[in-house]
């Protein structure tokens, strides 16, 4: 049996503190081969999820500890929606259609959530990012960030 204990969700959350990533994940799926793939993710606030999206698969998420911001745009980079996720919000889960372009905000110091995707996991075709984003570890990256993180519904963020 394989057991999600307070201490890996403790570690993961320290972990991703000391990330230049600002986020770690922790698989519980075993390869990426497997038709399933679940994943814990660990975030903190500045962690930059490049908005992406996944052309031939759903993405189902369940924020477990602290809280994001989930975001949702057309392809121009204009927010179609944002959703505050996590316990204490009104909305603990969600799940992303197939090709749609989506990015999260961790709004919490202490975020997590767990992942359930479609495999099997290819690096090369996980995931497009969207043209109207920087690339991560880009000197773009802070100020496009800032958008994000402020941006509204019907605001561009490019």
């Amino acid at each position: 049996m394989k057991l999600i204990t307070s201490d890996l969700i403790d570690d993961l959350i320290a972990r991703a503190g000391a990330n230049v990533r600002r986020r770690i994940n922790h698989n519980v799926h075993e390869l990426p081969s497997d038709p399933v793939q679940r994943l814990f993710v660990a975030a903190r606030p500045g962690s930059y999820f490049r908005p992406h999206r996944h052309p031939m698969k759903w993405e189902f998420a369940v924020v477990i500890l602290g809280r994001f911001d989930v975001m949702l745009f057309d392809d121009a980079g204009f927010v179609t929606e944002r959703r505050s996720v996590g316990p204490g919000t009104d909305t603990v889960g969600f799940e992303i259609p197939l090709n749609v372009w989506h990015s999260w905000i961790p709004i919490a110091d202490h975020s997590v959530f767990f992942e359930v995707k479609q495999g099997p996991y290819d690096a090369q075709t996980a995931a497009e990012f969207a043209a109207w984003s920087p690339a991560e570890g880009t000197s773009a990256v802070g100020e496009f960030y800032e958008r994000l993180r402020n941006a509204e519904v019907g605001a561009h963020v490019d």
